[in-house]
């Protein structure tokens, strides 16, 4: 059965979240990474991250609860999305400047 962990709506969305979200490294790497458009798997392995599954556990929750990816559930299978389109159309250039400077 598909389903997503609880996100914020589009216009629901606030920039302090975002920034403060983002503001982490480890946090704007995986958004790097996750900028591709490709949906990845919950694991420091994918992001090439050497940090614990419960730290990358509360990164990946910050991101969600910020509205900056979207997690969704599949039995025991976790993927994770960046939400550009959405974010672009909240904030527009906000994704594509957070990437200027980010190497994945």
């Amino acid at each position: 059965m598909d389903d997503s962990y609880p996100q914020p709506d589009v216009t629901d969305i606030e920039l302090l979240e975002v920034l403060k979200a983002v503001g982490d490294p480890v946090r704007l790497h995986m958004i790097g990474v996750l900028a591709g458009g490709d949906t990845f798997t919950c694991s420091p392995e994918v992001f090439g991250l050497d940090v614990h599954k419960s730290t990358l556990s509360h990164h990946l929750k910050v991101l969600r609860e910020a509205g900056v990816t979207s997690t969704i559930v599949d039995g025991r299978t976790r993927s994770i999305t960046l939400r550009k389109t959405d974010l672009d159309a909240r904030f527009p250039g906000l994704v594509d400047g957070l990437l200027a400077g980010v190497t994945a």
